[in-house]
């Protein structure tokens, strides 16, 4: 896809969705060298989801975004996301924690899954307490091919950010980010819908 085609996406949907919610441009299936369509097509803020493509992608197009971590966030891995990113999205362990030293939102796992990262809601006060600067909460509902279906999970996520006076939500990829929006997010994480078929 054309770096026109792509803006054309990108500002159209950013105009949808107005000035109170970030668009993170997910770049997981990316090359660093198509990076470069991203960059011209006036993509500001750029989400990776794993630790060495991060580190891969800012060597190449460091200045050109603001870099956001949106994978699982293992412990080891902290450093390189200190040293690159403004926001992780997907804190869940106090050893994570404590090797991290940016701003970071939790991420809350509220469908049970267990091949889902997150922690449970049960245990969110007991990580916020670890962690100082926690911004808001991440979830990733079950996968649907139905939007509404994602709805009740959002709007759990939204009463648990209010209970705990956290003011971002991380929630809503292609499928499913109007959804999200509509119950309050603040971030949407987007790739098909910026560049797929």
């Amino acid at each position: 896809m054309s770096p026109e085609e792509v803006r054309a996406r990108y500002e159209a949907i950013r105009g949808e969705l107005g000035a109170g919610v970030t668009i993170v441009a997910a770049t997981k299936y990316v090359s660093v060298e198509d990076m470069a369509v991203l960059v011209e097509a006036g993509i500001e803020v750029v989400g990776e989801n794993r630790a060495q493509d991060l580190a891969a992608k800012h060597a190449a197009y460091g200045r050109a975004f603001r870099w956001h971590f949106i994978g699982h966030l293992q412990s080891r891995k902290a450093a390189t996301l200190n040293e690159t990113c403004e926001l992780v999205h997907s804190l869940a362990s106090e050893s994570a924690a404590r090797r991290l030293t940016i701003p970071a939102l939790v991420e809350v796992n509220l469908s049970d899954e267990p091949t889902k990262s997150g922690v449970p809601p049960e245990h969110l006060e007991e990580l916020l307490a670890v962690y100082p600067d926690v911004r808001g909460l991440m979830t990733m509902p079950p996968l649907t091919a139905d939007p509404e279906a994602s709805r009740p999970y959002f709007r759990r996520l939204r009463e648990l950010a209010a209970a705990h006076e956290l003011a971002e939500l991380s929630m809503g990829t292609s499928q499913d980010f109007r959804v999200a929006v509509e119950e309050g997010a603040t971030y949407v994480r987007l790739g098909s819908v910026l560049w797929g078929p």
